[in-house]
């Protein structure tokens, strides 16, 4: 699986803004909601108890908040990078600028996992970290995460 097939060039947003760790999950949830045709009441749920589980920020400034659900039938992505850094209680402390959610299907196959490893492989390579931080906008991040 490759981030391509989980991101569309239309869920990458740039200078999205937040207060809050909290604030920032509840808009990507209502924009994945929008996007999928399932209730925000669905999404944003799961992905606070994922979290009451552990930060899913995996450090260097990156998150990466997902869930499963099961009215999910593919993995489904929106990447955001943030005007402002936003604390997201990540693994080095240090505040997230760079967001992928990602919403897996809930029967835990082994494309859902392959997705997760996929994602979190691309992000955590500091060159495509980089690139992304340099993206002059939306395309440019696309191109930077999916290495287009």
């Amino acid at each position: 699986m490759t981030v391509d097939q989980i991101l569309a060039p239309s869920d990458v947003l740039v200078g999205l803004r937040a207060a809050t760790k909290s604030a920032l999950l509840e808009d990507l949830a209502r924009r994945a909601a929008a996007a999928l045709g399932i209730g925000i009441d669905a999404i944003f749920p799961a992905l606070a108890r994922r979290e009451n589980l552990g930060s899913t920020g995996i450090g260097g400034g990156i998150a990466l908040p997902h869930a499963r659900l099961e009215a999910v039938a593919r993995p489904y992505g929106i990447l955001s990078r943030l005007r402002e850094p936003v604390d997201f209680e990540a693994v080095d402390d240090s505040p997230v600028d760079l967001v992928f959610l990602l919403l897996l299907p809930a029967p835990a196959r082994h494309e859902p996992l392959n997705a997760l490893a996929c994602v979190a492989r691309r992000l955590r390579d500091a060159e495509t970290a980089a690139a992304m931080r340099g993206a002059r906008d939306a395309a440019g991040l696309y191109a930077a995460v999916t290495g287009g």
